[in-house]
């Protein structure tokens, strides 16, 4: 792995050169785990003028979850807890003979900003902009595989919970067994904050889950993902609880299903985010329920549980091949409850077999 993070720091040191920089500070976790291996609690990468270095606060932590931090790269650590990384590396930038410094002002403070300015008065800072988060839309094969794995990890724990007794659950006690269920089977944690939504908050984008007990006849939405090697992926499925779902529930899931299936089938190399979302959303739209529509169709999902793109109707930009996104639509019926059914997928090239989905979990609509 060392010759790929060494090449996507050239990559980047290309772009801010050709900017006019000398160097580079990155100093969002995210953007230096793409590029150094691991992203240790409060340190920064910096792009030198002869050398790059990780410059960590105390000595890094390598373990699963923080990822363990390129052999080839140097790690600079600060002796005492009360440094800032960032501002330190501006001062090891200028003893480098850089003259400009590109930093990431999308996620500086402005006091940060300000003492870097201060330590190192003849650095030019220049905005780094989104220049890693652009390197990091499409996926290498090793990326693609640490979701895969993650998305099994998913599918594994979303399982044995739907073999469990759920009648009288609390939404709050079955989001904590699905969360501790991925990290026994191996994941380094929760994607994000795992989501059940039973009853009348079923298909409700983001629910935070509540003392709510599952009830006969509910629709019941989970949405969760796994953590692994730092890759997050996301699944989400909708079913109804010890009985036969009734006629407005097998209609609802019928529809969100036609949306979710016209998405998946858009996704392709040069396909537009908007032609994705519009493909999805038309299918709702149609059946009069514009005004419950969420605002996107999907997200990329990668280091990040939402990175670029976005399909949204509004985005501009065209897919390409091994970027992973979601798609997830939903419908949400105020007081009677909805349906999400969301996959992850890797956009993939016709010749190749078309997308590649990562989440295989039935999308039947299944009475628990």
């Amino acid at each position: 792995m060392s010759e790929v993070y060494a090449a996507r720091r050239t990559r980047l040191r290309d772009r801010c050169n050709a900017g006019g920089s000398a160097a580079a500070l990155v100093t969002r976790p995210a953007n230096v785990r793409y590029l150094a291996g691991a992203a240790p609690k409060n340190a920064v990468l910096l792009l030198g003028k002869r050398e790059d270095l990780l410059v960590c606060v105390g000595p890094p932590d390598d373990r699963p979850p923080q990822g363990r931090p390129d052999e080839a790269l140097r790690v600079h650590a600060l002796p005492g807890p009360g440094g800032d990384a960032a501002v330190a590396a501006a001062d090891l930038a200028t003893a480098q003979g850089a003259d400009s410094l590109a930093v990431e002002e999308h996620h500086l403070t402005v006091a940060r900003h300000r003492a870097i300015g201060s330590v190192a008065p003849r650095l030019r800072l220049a905005d780094l902009g989104g220049a890693v988060e652009q390197l990091r839309v499409v996926k290498d094969e090793e990326e693609i595989s640490c979701l895969r794995i993650g998305a099994e990890i998913a599918d594994q724990a979303l399982g044995e919970l739907l073999e469990s007794i759920l009648v009288g659950r609390t939404e709050r006690h079955l989001a904590l067994e699905l969360e501790r269920r991925l990290v026994d089977h191996g994941a380094d944690g929760p994607a994000f904050p795992t989501s059940v939504a039973t009853g009348p908050h079923a298909g409700h984008r983001g629910h935070r889950p509540t003392d709510r007990r599952v009830e006969e006849g509910d629709f019941l939405s989970v949405c969760l993902g796994a953590a692994y090697r730092g890759y997050r992926c996301e699944i989400g499925r909708t079913f109804v609880i010890g009985t036969s779902p009734a006629d407005w529930q097998i209609e609802l899931y019928d529809l969100v299903f036609a949306a979710q299936r016209a998405g998946r089938e858009a996704l392709a190399p040069g396909a537009a985010f908007r032609d994705v979302d519009r493909a999805a959303r038309q299918v709702l739209d149609s059946a009069g329920h514009a005004e419950r529509l969420q605002p996107l169709t999907g997200h990329g999902v990668g280091l990040e549980i939402d990175e670029d793109p976005q399909l949204a109707p509004t985005a501009m930009g065209k897919l390409d091949a091994c970027v992973p996104v979601t798609v997830e639509p939903g419908v949400h019926l105020p007081g009677r409850g909805g349906v999400r059914i969301d996959d992850t997928l890797v956009v993939r090239p016709e010749a190749d077999g078309g997308p590649e989905l990562l989440t295989i979990t039935t999308k039947e609509l299944l009475a628990l």
